[in-house]
């Protein structure tokens, strides 16, 4: 049985997950949910901007909410970021050395990254849940929306949390596979751009 070669982006954009079966159904619905998440953050964010330093020119008074508003936003961003990143193979990497060694090299180095990197995110879950705990027994709330401050943070132990079960599919990706994979969609290697014209 032969194994479908996975694509991150084809022409319209769309994502193929890199796993079999019902893993891979999932992991095409949260990458959908993450780029609508995103893409509206972002846009958003900047309508809220644009509205909010119109709102000062023209009638002298921005909007009181805005500054929360936004703040919401990055965050969501931020954190909804972490895992379409890691799930497309885009975080920054420090590749000196692991470019200089041979593909079964590299293969169990982006094991132990892959594995490490999901310890890392996990423990910054269950931290990060504790302190949206601490903050809703505080009972604070953001002065012009009146909600629960806490909710904003929501996102941080879920981003977390999706951030760590994508590097630990991309280390049993690199397991089964022959091919060395920077996420459980994406081959390593990189692109020759100078022939593309």
């Amino acid at each position: 049985m032969s194994e479908k070669s996975p694509e991150i982006e084809d022409d319209t954009g769309s994502y193929e997950s890199g796993l079999p079966g019902f893993l891979g159904t999932i992991d095409v619905v949260i990458s959908k949910i993450e780029a609508i998440m995103l893409a509206l953050g972002v846009i958003l964010m900047a309508l809220n901007t644009c509205v909010n330093v119109i709102a000062r020119f023209v009638f002298q008074e921005g909007l009181f909410f805005s500054g929360e508003i936004n703040r919401i936003l990055i965050i969501l961003v931020t954190f909804a970021g972490i895992g379409y990143a890691a799930r497309h193979g885009r975080h920054i990497r420090m590749s000196a050395v692991y470019d200089a060694l041979p593909v079964k090299g590299r293969k169990v180095l982006m094991i132990i990254i892959a594995l490490f990197t999901s310890l890392v995110m996990f423990f910054l879950c269950y931290y990060s849940y504790g302190y949206i705990e601490t903050l809703h027994s505080r009972g604070r709330i953001l002065p012009a929306l009146g909600f629960p401050i806490w909710w904003i943070y929501i996102w941080a132990p879920v981003g977390f949390a999706i951030t760590g079960i994508q590097y630990f599919l991309t280390a049993i990706k690199n397991f089964t596979s022959e091919d060395v994979y920077l996420s459980t969609g994406v081959v390593d290697g990189y692109a020759d751009t100078e022939s593309e014209v």
